[in-house]
C-alpha cells in the first residue's frame, strides 16, 4: 500500500492538526468541511498557530481546501480518508456512506474519534468495507504529541493495518501503537483513570490542589501541571463529558466506574462557568487586585479561592521509592495514587493489548509521562510493591507476578516499534557511569550521555559526564521531553546569593573547557536534540561535530532575556558561522551585526527549517521526523565518520570599536523608543563588546581561548549586578522573564 494522497474531512482542531502534519511530511492533503469558507479559515488558523503546527510555514498552500458538496470528488483519488468531524454518530454515519460510495477500491478510511468504538462506527458498513476501516486516534497538538493509536478489530485486514502503522511511523514520525477496540483505547483509558485517582484521593485525604499537583507532577515523572492544573487546561466541562462516555461504555464492575462518579464541587464549577482556562478559571484562576494579577487556588472543602501557595516537597528528582516511603501525607498520597494506577493498568492486560509495555509507551507519548505504570512498578521493585500492596485478587498479571517475584519482569522496551530506540539500547549497555545530573551508557565502540536533571538543565556534573564520555565516539541524546533548557540558573543563583562569584566563574570556565573538549575530541561527537535546546544546551550542540535534530525543537540563545550573555561559546560559534558567508567576506561588520541582532533579541527557532536561516543549525545537519529514529541516525553518522579528524581551532579578525559604534547607534534608537530600558542597555553593551572582539582592530587575531575570556568576563560582570540577579530570580519564581 502506497499512501500518496490524503483527504481529511472536518477542519476543527484535530482535523486541522492532522492536515498540517501531513503537510509537514510533504504528503498532498485536502481539507474538507461543510463550506470552503470554513476550511479556508481553518487553514488560516494553521498558519497563525502558536506553537506552530507547521514545520515550514511557506508550505501552507500545499494544504488544499474545499467543501463536502462541491469538492467530494477528491476522495476518489485519495489513498487514505480521515474523518475528523464532530463526535456525533449520526453525522459520522452519513459521512461514511458518502465516502464509501466514492473512494477507490482498497483506500483506507479512518476516524479520529477518541471514544466511539469501531463496532458502533462501522455498524452500517459491508464486510468488505469493514476490512479497510479503522480508528486513527491522534493526540493534540498533532505535530507535537508522539502518540497515534491505531484501533482495529476482528474485521480488519491486518496487513493493511500494519502498512498504515508503518506509514505513520516512517512518514509522519508517530509512535504508532496498534490496539484493540476497547473504551478509551490505551492512553485515555489509563491516563484519564490516573487523573481521576489523583483527584479523588486528593479530596479523600483533604489535600489542597497545590499539594496534589506538587506530588502528581514532576516527582512522579508527570508534567508539572499536575492533575488540577491539567483539568483546567483540558476544560473541566470537557472532562465531565469524557467521564460520562466511560461510564456509559465500561462494564459496571470496572474500577473506573468508582472514580468517574460526579463530584459536587466539579458540577458547581461547570454550572457557574468555571470550566478552566477557557472560562472564568477552574481549580486555579487569575484574580486582579491592586497589586496586579494574582494566581488563586480553589479550596476543595470550602469552594473558596485564596492566593496559591508554592509547595516545596524538598525533592526535584523522580525517585518513586523515596516518594512512596515518605512518612507524611505526601508519601501516603503518592503511594495510594501510584499503587492504584499500577493495579488498574495491569488489570487491563491482555484485554486492551497483549503487550503490557504498550500501555507505558501510550502514557509516555500521549501524556508526556517519564514512566508508564509498569516502569513505575519496575522502579519501585516487585518485592517492595507486594510488601505494601493489597487487594489485587482477580488481577491475572499481578497474581502471576506475586508468585514469581521476578524483579526483571519488564524485559524489552518499546515493542511497538522495530526502530532501535534509545530506550531499547541503553538497557544493553556494557557498563553504566555518570552522576546525579547525567548518565553515561558505555558500549564497545561508542558512548551515550543522557542528561537527567529537571528540563535537563546543565551544571558542573553534567559537564563532568560529557568530558568523561569523550574517550570514545559520543552521542548526546535524551529520552525526556527536552534536550536541555540551558544552564541550571538555580544552581548558579545559589552561589550568587552567598556572594560566591568565584564558584560561578569556575563553573563557566569548566563549561567552556568541556565544550572545547567536545569540539576538538579525537572522536566524533553527535548531538541529537529534541524539544528545548536553549542557551547552554545549544552551546553543547553547536560545539558538537555533528547534529541529528528532531523536527520538533525550540532552539536558540536566550540569555539576554534574563540579563546575561551566552558564555559557553555561543557567541563565538555563531560569529564563526556568520563570518563564513559571502556577505561577511565583503563587509567585516556584517557578521558581528547579524549575530548582535539574533542574540540581542534572544531569537528562537521552532523547527530546523526556521533554525537553518539563523545558522542555529546548518544545512548538512540531519532533520528527522520520528524522534525514535534519532539514535539510529546518530549511530549511522558515527559509522560514516570512522576517519574523523577534529576541526582546526578558530581564529577571529574583528573590527572592534568601529562596528561597536554601529551597534550603539541601534541601541540608542531602541532606548529612545523605550523598547529597551537601562538594564537592557547594560546587557546589550556587554554583548556588543564581545561580538565586536573587545579592544581589537581588524588586523589583529583573536584566538578561541581569548574569545572564551571575552564571553566569561562579560557574563561575570552582569551576574554580579543586582538587576540581573533580580531578573533571574523572577524567571525562576514565575517561569516568565521580567519585562523591561
Amino acid at each position: 500500500m502506497d499512501i500518496k494522497k490524503v483527504v481529511v474531512i472536518g477542519s476543527g482542531t484535530m482535523g486541522s492538526g492532522i492536515a498540517a502534519h501531513l503537510c509537514n511530511a510533504n504528503i498532498p492533503v485536502t481539507l474538507l468541511d461543510l463550506t470552503t469558507e470554513i476550511s479556508t479559515n481553518a487553514r488560516d488558523r494553521i498558519f497563525k498557530s502558536r506553537p506552530p503546527l507547521l514545520i515550514d510555514k511557506t508550505k501552507i498552500n500545499n494544504i488544499k481546501v474545499g467543501n463536502i458538496s462541491d469538492d467530494f470528488d477528491v476522495v476518489k483519488q485519495a489513498d487514505w480518508i480521515v474523518e475528523a468531524v464532530v463526535e456525533r454518530i449520526d453525522i459520522k454515519h452519513q459521512i461514511y456512506e458518502k465516502i464509501f460510495k466514492s473512494r477507490k477500491d482498497g483506500a483506507i478510511v479512518s476516524s479520529n474519534t477518541s471514544s466511539i468504538p469501531i463496532k458502533v462506527l462501522s455498524e452500517h458498513l459491508s464486510e468488505n468495507e469493514k476490512k479497510d476501516f479503522c480508528i486513527t486516534h491522534f493526540f493534540n497538538p498533532v505535530r507535537y504529541m508522539g502518540l497515534l493509536e491505531i484501533v482495529k478489530n476482528e474485521n480488519n485486514d491486518l496487513n493493511k493495518i500494519n502498512d498504515l502503522k508503518k506509514f505513520c511511523e516512517v512518514e509522519l514520525g508517530k509512535g504508532a501503537i496498534v490496539c484493540n477496540d476497547t473504551p478509551g483505547f490505551l492512553g485515555n483509558r489509563v491516563g484519564v483513570y490516573a487523573m481521576q485517582i489523583a483527584m479523588t484521593e486528593a479530596f479523600k485525604m483533604r489535600l489542597s490542589v497545590e499539594e496534589a499537583d506538587a506530588i502528581f507532577g514532576r516527582p512522579m515523572g508527570i508534567p508539572k501541571t499536575g492533575v488540577f492544573g491539567l483539568y483546567d487546561l483540558i476544560g473541566i466541562d470537557l472532562m465531565a463529558d469524557v467521564l460520562k462516555s466511560f461510564i456509559k461504555e465500561l462494564p459496571k464492575e470496572d474500577k473506573f466506574q468508582i472514580v468517574a462518579k460526579e463530584i459536587p464541587l466539579v458540577k458547581k464549577l461547570i454550572d457557574t462557568g468555571y470550566t478552566g482556562r477557557k472560562g472564568k478559571g477552574g481549580f486555579y484562576r487569575i484574580n486582579k487586585s491592586e497589586s496586579g494579577k494574582v494566581l488563586e487556588a480553589l479550596n476543595l472543602e470550602t469552594g473558596e479561592y485564596s492566593p496559591s501557595k508554592k509547595i516545596d516537597i524538598k525533592s526535584d528528582k523522580v525517585d518513586l521509592k523515596n516518594l512512596i516511603s515518605r512518612d507524611d501525607k505526601y508519601g501516603e498520597y503518592a503511594w495510594s495514587v501510584i499503587s492504584k494506577i499500577i493495579k488498574y493498568a495491569s488489570s487491563l492486560v491482555p484485554e486492551i493489548t497483549k503487550e503490557f509495555n504498550d500501555i507505558d509507551e501510550a502514557m509516555r507519548l500521549g501524556f508526556n509521562w517519564a514512566k508508564g505504570p509498569f516502569e513505575m512498578l519496575e522502579e519501585i521493585g516487585v518485592k517492595n510493591f507486594f510488601d505494601k500492596v493489597d487487594d489485587y485478587q482477580g488481577n491475572q498479571f499481578l497474581e502471576n507476578l506475586s508468585k514469581t517475584k521476578n524483579e526483571d519482569f519488564y524485559g524489552e522496551r518499546q515493542k511497538y516499534t522495530e526502530i532501535e530506540t534509545l530506550g531499547k539500547v541503553k538497557r544493553k549497555a556494557i557498563s553504566l557511569d555518570g552522576n546525579s545530573s547525567a548518565q553515561i551508557y558505555r558500549f564497545d565502540d561508542y558512548n551515550i550521555v543522557e542528561f537527567t536533571t529537571k528540563a535537563n538543565a546543565l551544571d558542573y556534573d553534567s559537564m563532568d559526564a560529557l568530558k568523561k564520555a569523550t574517550d570514545k565516539p559520543l552521542i548526546i541524546i535524551n529520552e525526556s521531553m527536552q534536550f536541555s533548557a540551558g544552564v541550571n540558573l538555580t544552581y548558579t543563583m545559589d552561589f550568587a546569593d552567598k556572594g560566591d562569584f568565584r564558584s560561578i566563574e569556575k563553573f563557566i570556565k569548566y563549561f567552556q573547557e568541556t565544550c572545547k573538549t567536545l569540539k576538538y575530541s579525537r572522536h566524533p561527537v553527535v548531538s541529537a536534540p529534541s524539544g528545548l535546546t536553549l542557551g547552554g544546551g545549544f552551546e553543547v550542540l553547536v560545539q558538537s561535530n555533528f547534529v541529528a535534530s528532531h523536527t520538533n525543537i525550540v532552539i536558540g540563545l536566550v540569555e539576554t532575556i534574563v540579563g546575561l550573555i551566552p558564555a559557553g561559546g555561543g557567541c563565538k560559534e555563531m560569529l564563526a558561522r556568520w563570518m563564513n558567508t559571502e556577505d561577511a567576506q565583503k563587509n567585516p561588520n556584517f557578521a558581528p551585526l547579524k549575530v548582535f541582532d539574533i542574540i540581542g533579541y534572544g531569537k528562537t527557532a521552532t523547527s530546523p527549517v526556521e533554525a537553518v536561516p539563523m545558522k542555529y543549525l546548518m544545512p548538512d545537519d540531519k532533520q528527522i521526523m520520528n524522534r525514535n529514529s534519532l539514535l539510529e541516525v546518530s549511530k549511522e553518522i558515527l559509522n560514516n565518520n570512522k576517519d574523523f579528524k577534529a576541526p582546526s581551532e578558530l581564529v577571529f579578525k574583528l573590527p572592534g570599536e568601529s562596528v561597536r559604534g554601529e551597534m550603539y547607534k541601534i541601541l540608542d534608537k531602541l532606548y529612545n523608543d523605550k523598547i529597551i530600558l537601562d538594564h537592557g542597555m547594560e546587557v546589550a553593551k556587554e554583548l556588543a563588546f564581545v561580538l565586536s572582539g573587545g579592544d581589537t582592530t581588524i588586523d589583529k587575531e583573536i584566538s578561541e581561548d581569548a574569545f572564551f575570556k571575552l564571553e566569561l568576563d562579560a557574563f561575570m560582570k552582569l551576574i554580579e549586578t543586582k538587576k540581573t540577579q533580580d531578573r533571574i530570580k523572577h524567571t525562576l519564581a514565575t517561569g516568565k522573564p521580567l519585562v523591561n
